[in-house]
């Protein structure tokens, strides 16, 4: 074997019943890499030190033989991250209708979508009944 291959085996020897990389330390990474450059830029200190921790965190994630609680952290990562992701891009879909009126239900925050120029009209949540007025 070569050199090279025995270092790559040796290392995935070590890796093995490890977490590795995921989702939730990739953005870490990408903070840490994004904070130590404003620190640098900015000469804000503080900045260093939190990138510090964010790449000591991110490393420790990387090594941890507790892959279960790694896997939850990164579960709610991934829903947090893809549901923000979602939902500015519904908003930004919204934004772009022109054929349609949005309205929120204020007791389940539902988005209710009407056609547009139909007047004064009251509408009826489909998630929880109740009763929105408004203008299309």
């Amino acid at each position: 074997m070569k050199f090279l291959q025995k270092i790559g085996a040796g290392f995935a020897r070590f890796m093995y019943g490890r977490n590795g990389m995921d989702h939730l330390n990739l953005a870490l990474v990408w903070m840490c890499l994004i904070s130590s450059l404003l620190s640098s830029l900015l000469r804000i200190g503080i900045l260093y030190y939190f990138s510090m921790a964010l790449w000591c965190i991110a490393i420790f994630r990387m090594f941890s033989k507790n892959v279960y609680k790694r896997q939850e952290e990164n579960s709610k990562w991934c829903s947090f991250w893809f549901g923000l992701k979602s939902s500015l891009r519904s908003a930004k879909e919204r934004r772009q209708d022109k054929d349609h009126k949005y309205f929120v239900c204020k007791n389940c925050k539902t988005i209710c979508r009407v056609p547009r120029g139909k007047g004064k009209i009251e509408i009826t949540c489909p998630k929880c009944g109740t009763k929105i007025h408004g203008k299309s």
